[in-house]
């Protein structure tokens, strides 16, 4: 048996390598066909250069934190925070409240609160110089909120471990009462605190009932608030605390409600987006899909420019247009957000936001007829 092994195993060793020869000729031979595919090659070539006389930016200049540049008095008040100086956010928000701009306040208090739920000793300077003041008790209660989340961890329930879980619950009973303080001491016509105790409801599971009466305090200060919509949305979804039904009729009853302009007409697009499981655009396609897409257009076209959630949409409706192959309207919304690739909906679903981003507008670019 030994002396066998012995005649054999060189045998054996040589049809190996010869088999790994071929194999690696193979490979290399695909490799270097593709390589020297004439056309493939212009073709690329060309659309690199449309791309750079249209001064599009490549992946690694994509900003993949935010959808679009922050308005600078919201970017000087970040700053100031985070030095640990309230009284430019107190402005700022001060601002909002006495226009009665919910939508603005909403957005500015968004990302202040995210601001203070990673170092809140400016905010707990403000609490001190005013302990009853309207707006530090709404940044306190939605910065809990962001808090809660940052406890919890991003991944999925079954990568989360039981303390993690036993902390976000902790952290999101104190938001339900922060923000029982904050809609006491806000104005009476102010939607704002109502909004960031949504995602107290959706953490915590509350009852529909209760999502109901919550929606109900909202509507009746702003009818059509994009951040509350989106919000609501996400409660209702099969992910989080209803269905995929229930999804799609709130966000339909939410657009068809809603004048042009207020950007409400995106959310039975959100919902399709966030219940679409196909591994095909053809359920992006259908005459039904075509007219939600035509009517998100309309509705961006009516909007007001400053709008600060005009650029999610247009994020959102640059992908739907991309798979509706629709390359130049889609490459119109493409270049208009431009070096940022940090929506929330599509690209953070997308694991490389800013290479997906860019893979998409530039074949928009290749098949479209912009030069």
């Amino acid at each position: 048996m030994i002396i066998l092994w012995i005649v054999l195993t060189p045998l054996v060793l040589g049809v190996l390598a010869l088999g790994l020869y071929f194999l690696k000729a193979i490979v290399q031979g695909t490799i270097e066909g593709l390589r020297s595919d004439p056309a493939a090659e212009a073709a690329a070539e060309e659309t690199a250069a449309r791309v750079s006389a249209l001064g599009l930016l490549p992946p690694e200049r994509q900003n993949t934190e935010l959808p679009a540049p922050l308005q600078p008095a919201l970017t000087v008040a970040m700053a100031a925070a985070k030095a640990g100086d309230w009284q430019p956010a107190a402005e700022l928000l001060e601002g909002t409240a006495s226009n009665g701009d919910w939508e603005l306040r909403a957005h500015f208090c968004e990302r202040l609160a995210d601001v203070a739920a990673e170092d809140d000793a400016w905010l707990l300077s403000w609490e001190a110089a005013h302990p009853d003041d309207p707006t530090a008790a709404l940044l306190r209660a939605r910065s809990t909120v962001f808090l809660a989340w940052k406890v919890r961890g991003a991944k999925r329930a079954q990568y989360t471990s039981h303390e993690q879980f036993e902390g976000f619950r902790r952290t999101l009973l104190r938001s339900r009462d922060e923000h029982t303080r904050a809609t006491a001491l806000a104005p009476a016509d102010d939607p704002t605190p109502y909004v960031g105790e949504i995602w107290t409801a959706i953490g915590l599971g509350h009852p529909h009932e209760e999502m109901h009466r919550v929606w109900k305090e909202i509507t009746s200060r702003a009818p059509h608030h994009y951040e509350a919509t989106f919000s609501a949305l996400q409660y209702w979804c099969a992910k989080w605390r209803g269905s995929e039904e229930l999804a799609r009729a709130f966000a339909v009853r939410a657009a068809a409600e809603a004048p042009a302009g207020t950007l409400m007409s995106v959310f039975p697009l959100i919902a399709h987006f966030e219940h679409d499981d196909s591994d095909t655009a053809d359920v992006d396609r259908t005459p039904e899909m075509y007219a939600t897409v035509d009517a998100v257009l309309a509705d961006v076209a009516a909007a007001d420019p400053d709008h600060p959630r005009l650029p999610e949409v247009r994020h959102l409706l640059a992908y739907y247009l991309y798979l509706q192959e629709r390359w130049d309207e889609a490459l119109d919304q493409f270049r208009r957000v431009d070096g940022h690739a940090g929506a929330f909906i599509p690209w953070r679903y997308k694991g490389d936001a800013a290479e997906e981003f860019c893979r998409m507008r530039d074949e928009c670019v290749a098949n479209g007829s912009a030069v």
